[in-house]
């Protein structure tokens, strides 16, 4: 029986959960259609939160999260899908209840699989990983709702984490004026070598007001924060100005009026990586691929290995991790 390494996380008796690197049996892996030998993850909070024994990301345990896999196929019985092949896998139940991406192999249906697009390596696409992905969502439902660079600055909140350092990169790329909102002000150069025109202190993001609408700032925005972040910037768009909503870090609560909606005429414009059809993500990496590719997208990314999984979850859970946090599972 072919063994592979992999991160499980146990609940105990005590109710606590405990992670250790492991051997697993490919044989314990669900059923599903094809095999994936995985080569590369990324950190995302969803994975500190699974980790971490979040029952509402993970219901049962013991589990092996990791939301994101890019890897070859070893097996398969589905049509379409050869050993050998490259291929990436996002969202879906991976990670969550589906053993994920911090294990050496992952079996699944072929419906969640896309295959590794021209243009972008398997490292990359998991540098890129679910944060990048839904941040390329996040500014593609800002261009559709008809945002241009003239329509003026656009701000990205949680600037430094993995969603935020792509959507400052994408959007600087394509020419748009970026504000980036942090708590980190040792951060700044950082965020200027991604292409931020200024940055924001998020603690002025977070202030409480009783007035409904606040002096009109930004064109547009990519929120991962949510809570009084939210309603504040919704109050500070300008006239017809988007925000693209996408996290909870700060809060899943939305405390606001109806005034910056029918005041203003604002939109709130929801973005979910996890249900997508596999046709959009298909058309959203083969973007990422191609006119919207990152050139420096391995300065992006710090590389860790299995050893030292663990404590960057823990710097992922509690909002220090900087940038992204590339798996390289080929230990």
């Amino acid at each position: 029986m072919q063994t592979f390494k992999a991160l499980l996380v146990e609940e105990q008796e005590s109710g606590k959960f405990v992670s250790n690197i492991v051997e697993r049996q490919v044989e314990e892996l669900p059923a599903g259609e094809v095999l994936i030998r995985v080569r590369y993850s990324s950190l995302n909070y969803k994975d500190a939160l699974s980790a971490s024994g979040n029952k509402g990301v993970t219901r049962n345990y013991p589990h092996t999260p990791g939301i994101d896999a890019a890897g070859e196929v070893v097996e398969s019985t589905a049509a379409g899908f050869s050993p050998g092949d490259q291929v990436i896998v996002i969202g879906y139940d991976l990670g969550m209840n589906t053993s994920g991406g911090f294990g050496q192999f992952i079996r699944v249906p072929a419906g969640w699989i896309v295959p590794r697009p021209p243009g972008l390596s398997l490292k990359e696409s998991m540098i890129i990983g679910t944060a990048g992905f839904t941040a390329a969502l996040c500014v593609e439902k800002l261009l559709l709702n008809g945002l241009t660079p003239e329509h003026g600055e656009v701000l990205v909140t949680g600037a430094t984490g993995g969603v935020g350092t792509i959507a400052v990169a994408i959007l600087s790329k394509l020419g748009y004026t970026v504000a980036a909102a942090t708590g980190k002000a040792d951060q700044k150069e950082f965020l200027s070598r991604l292409g931020a025109a200024r940055v924001v202190d998020r603690a002025l993001l977070e202030e409480e007001s009783k007035r409904p609408l606040l002096k009109e700032e930004w064109a547009a925005a990519v929120d991962v924060v949510g809570g009084q972040t939210l309603v504040n910037i919704l109050k500070m768009l300008s006239y017809g100005g988007s925000v693209a909503c996408c996290g909870l870090v700060g809060s899943p609560q939305l405390d606001g009026t109806v005034f910056p909606f029918i005041l203003r005429g604002v939109n709130l414009l929801g973005v979910d990586s996890v249900n997508l059809p596999l046709a959009t993500k298909s058309r959203v990496w083969q973007r990422l691929a191609s006119e919207w590719k990152l050139e420096a997208l391995a300065e992006l990314a710090r590389e860790i290995h299995f050893a030292e999984l663990q404590a960057n979850l823990e710097q992922v859970l509690h909002g220090r991790a900087v940038g992204r946090l590339l798996l390289n599972l080929d230990d």
